[in-house]
């Protein structure tokens, strides 16, 4: 199983703190950093700063030289899907090839309605997102592109630029194991991530995915699954745990810490690096071939050197 790190950017990620995760990332061994694509804070909107995730991803790319960078998702609503497959490909040129891309249909109508971002019904997210899937992958595969869907149309479109990876970047659908997500991933992309789950949920999205990728014809096996969840990881079990408290202290209106812990710890990565493995490796019996860990306490380093240097190694 691979171990990447993953950053809530919208949180008050300041341009300084991002400079010095991507650091501790290359100094202890962390291989990929994901971030979310949000605009908006979910717990301080008007204090806490939510950078843009490419032009973020590009800078620290300039700035780095062996750490891969990829969104945990970027919405289709955001931007246009031409206007996406530029944006990355040039990252991925800045980064001299380390970039990946993580799409979805978008979720938070609170940041659409702030910025005037357009929100429409789910079912036509869902078809957005599989219209730009679409068109990323075709925009950097091909040299000329006419797409002519209900959402966009592309005439003649030059194929550039191209990334420096090759065949293209991979692509990461983000979703819940629906077939609004699950079947333009099985035609298009090369991983399937999902967001908080229990083991038996995972295993269940798992499946759908494996049906998908059948009624699409494609080998299953040739689809990555991974997850993305939070983690509470300490040198000592008791280290993890007071990490979990510091992330109870900034929810209020949230359970006592017992009660909150309890359901936290069915979906996180909880306590100890050996605690953390053993959890892990019961998502690995499930099929899972990546886990991206959310580190919400971003301005602690110390998560970053356990799972670069002790929990990635142990699971490699």
């Amino acid at each position: 199983m691979r171990v990447d790190l993953m950053i809530e950017g919208q949180e008050g990620v300041t341009w300084k703190h991002w400079c010095a995760i991507a650091d501790a990332c290359e100094e202890h061994g962390i291989e990929t950093l994901f971030r979310s694509d949000h605009y908006i804070s979910m717990s301080d909107e008007y204090g806490n700063v939510a950078h843009d995730a490419w032009t973020t991803i590009a800078a620290l790319a300039a700035r780095t030289t062996t750490l891969r960078f990829g969104t945990l998702v970027s919405p289709a609503t955001f931007r246009a899907p031409a206007l996406l497959a530029n944006a990355a490909a040039t990252a991925d040129h800045v980064s001299g090839g380390r970039i990946e891309l993580g799409l979805g249909a978008g979720w938070m109508e609170r940041e659409h309605r702030a910025f005037g971002f357009a929100f429409p019904e789910t079912p036509v997210r869902m078809a957005m997102f599989a219209e730009q899937l679409e068109i990323v992958h075709r925009l950097w595969t091909e040299d000329r592109v006419d797409f002519r869907g209900e959402h966009y149309i592309l005439e003649g479109a030059p194929g550039l630029p191209k990334p420096v990876q090759v065949p293209r970047p991979p692509l990461i659908v983000g979703g819940g194991g629906k077939r609004g997500t699950t079947d333009p991933a099985a035609r298009f992309a090369d991983e399937y991530n999902t967001p908080f789950v229990t083991l038996e949920e995972f295993a269940a999205v798992r499946a759908g995915v494996m049906e998908a990728c059948e009624r699409a014809g494609r080998d299953p096996e040739t689809m990555v699954v991974s997850m993305m969840t939070s983690s509470s990881i300490g040198s000592t079990r008791d280290a993890g745990l007071e990490r979990a408290r510091q992330l109870h202290a900034r929810s209020p209106g949230e359970a006592d810490f017992d009660t909150w812990l309890e359901g936290y710890a069915q979906r996180a990565i909880l306590g100890s690096v050996d605690d953390a493995v053993a959890r892990l490796r019961e998502y690995e019996a499930a099929g899972c071939d990546r886990v991206m860990l959310q580190n919400l306490l971003h301005t602690d380093l110390e998560p970053v050197r356990l799972i670069g240097r002790e929990l990635a190694p142990a699971l490699a």
